[in-house]
C-alpha cells in the first residue's frame, strides 16, 4: 500500500456506532473500513459522473440522430418506391 496518511475525522456518535457494528461484522478495524468506504464513494462518484456525462452526450446528439433517422427513412421508402416499380414494369 501507499504511504499512509493519519487523519483525524469527526463523526456523530450513532453513525459511529453503525461503523463499530460493521467492523464488528467485517472483520476490519476503523482504519480499513474508512478506506474501503472511500474508494467504494470514489468509485460510486465515478460511475455517476460518466452516466452524467453519457446522458448529456445522448441529449446533445438528440437531433442529429432524428435527423440521420429520418434521412435513412426516407432512403428506404425511396428504395421500396423503386423496388416496386420495377416490379410493375416487369407484370
Amino acid at each position: 500500500m501507499a504511504e499512509c496518511k493519519r487523519i483525524v475525522i469527526s463523526l456523530p456518535g450513532s453513525l459511529l456506532e453503525e461503523v463499530d457494528s460493521m467492523i464488528y461484522i467485517e472483520q476490519c478495524n476503523r482504519s480499513e473500513f474508512v478506506r474501503k468506504a472511500m474508494k467504494h464513494y470514489l468509485t460510486e462518484i465515478k460511475k455517476m459522473n460518466f452516466t452524467e456525462g453519457m446522458k448529456k452526450g445522448y441529449i446533445e446528439m438528440t437531433q442529429i440522430n432524428i435527423t440521420l433517422a429520418e434521412m435513412g427513412l426516407c432512403a428506404d421508402q425511396e428504395c421500396i418506391c423503386n423496388y416496386e416499380s420495377r416490379l410493375a414494369e416487369r407484370e
